[in-house]
């Protein structure tokens, strides 16, 4: 296929996305880029921030969906809102502070000015507009908004399914992710963020393809102690699993132990949290210690939730696409609002150690993905393989497949979903 396939008329899904094989096109086509921002990013809920991101009336964020920069703002009435980052008037950007505390949003080109709601709500020299302007219909292009467990969604389609609908089966594995604030709200601990030449669509497949971890984290494994590589040595384990949880989300559970970290609580500590532990048995009673300190360690899996972003392990992964050949990853660290400060700094670190630009897992990763995309150029006729765990897979209480660990259980679940939208 060329990169002239899909000029104009309906798009040959069927050729694209083959069940168990993905064509070359979906990482090179632009075209077909362009219809996922139309069809995907433009339609169906998108994850673009989180509530501890805007704490307080008049707190900001910047923010995506697909290619179109917007604002997550909350209002004095203490509602968020979220509104593309474009003045009515002449297109400029009303804001380019990252994030922060504001009364208003004013384009500095011919000063009009917004509310944090998004209303337009003052013009200079507005005689020279005639009696019939009317403030009211030109305020910011505002997105349908949607807030689950903290988790911030946007649309621009007004008319999508409820936010509860679309995130279907993969509501529990939110609220158990949720649970590693050890008894205190999540919140965002700050973040990292980098561009690697790829296809979006390489990211989405990565956060559900256990089958690489032991290969591209060999340095990883070897930098933990020994109680730690045990932990992550997860596909010698007969215990984990893929599951495909409809709308192209899927959940890989790597350590069925640490699924739910409310279970067992009287598990033994591990040695290298017995110092974290000691700290804080002077403010805090042993449960609450062993609670606090079996959140700092994170959960046992990775939520994928389509289109772009995963609740993996103890952090958020955010895809942004760019361009056919570029995205952004945003790597958000999570810690425990009000919790205590010593737990707080020890999940940086845990952090900065595999998702930090200087640790083990980002650098490895985004080699690889990179070689993905510069593989691609080459035989454009010969698909990308996700079959493996085919025919092997059992089928859950919702009637959907779960894998083995190793299995692209995951990627198929998301591509039969990008294919559904892409039809409509």
């Amino acid at each position: 296929m060329s990169l002239d396939t899909f000029p104009a008329g309906p798009m040959d899904t069927d050729a694209l996305m083959k069940g168990d094989r993905v064509a070359t096109p979906m990482y090179e086509d632009p075209a077909i880029f362009d219809a996922e921002m139309e069809k995907i990013f433009g339609r169906v809920w998108v994850w673009v921030g989180h509530v501890s991101e805007v704490p307080g009336k008049g707190n900001f964020k910047l923010s995506w969906v697909g290619t179109q920069p917007v604002i997550i703002s909350r209002d004095r009435k203490d509602e968020v809102h979220v509104f593309v980052n474009r003045c009515r008037h002449r297109a400029a950007t009303v804001c380019e502070v990252k994030k922060g505390k504001t009364s208003s949003f004013q384009c500095p080109y011919h000063g009009w000015g917004y509310g944090l709601d998004g209303s337009l709500r003052a013009i200079p020299y507005t005689e020279g507009y005639s009696t019939d302007f009317d403030k009211q219909n030109y305020g910011l292009k505002k997105l349908k908004v949607g807030i689950f467990e903290g988790m911030i969604f946007a649309s621009f389609n007004m008319d999508v399914e409820p936010l509860e609908d679309f995130l279907g089966n993969a509501k529990p594995w939110i609220r158990l992710f949720m649970k590693q604030g050890g008894g205190f709200p999540v919140k965002t601990l700050g973040e990292h963020q980098f561009k690697v030449p790829m296809n979006w669509k390489i990211q989405l497949e990565n956060t559900t393809d256990a089958y690489h971890f032991p290969i591209v984290h060999k340095s990883f494994l070897q930098s933990l102690d020994g109680e730690a590589n045990e932990t992550f040595s997860f596909m010698d384990d007969d215990d984990g699993y893929v599951e495909d949880l409809g709308n192209g989300h899927s959940v890989m559970v790597m350590m069925p132990e640490l699924v739910d970290l409310d279970h067992d609580p009287d598990a033994p500590i591990p040695e290298r949290f017995k110092e974290l532990a000691e700290s804080l048995r002077g403010e805090y009673d042993e449960a609450q210690v062993k609670r606090i300190v079996r959140a700092v360690g994170g959960c046992g899996f990775n939520l994928n939730l389509f289109p772009n972003v995963a609740c993996s392990l103890s952090f958020f992964r955010v895809l942004r696409p760019v361009s056919v050949h570029e995205t952004e990853i945003r790597h958000i660290a999570l810690g425990m609002e009000g919790g205590p400060e010593a737990a707080n700094q020890m999940r940086l670190r845990l952090h900065e150690h595999f998702q930090g630009p200087m640790g083990f897992g980002s650098p490895d990763d985004a080699e690889v993905w990179e070689r993905v995309q510069r593989g691609s150029a080459g035989a454009g006729d010969v698909d990308v393989m996700v079959n493996r765990g085919l025919g092997l897979e059992k089928t859950s209480e919702n009637g959907l497949p779960v894998g083995d660990i190793s299995a692209e259980t995951g990627m198929r679940s998301a591509y039969k979903m990008w294919k559904k939208v892409m039809d409509q």
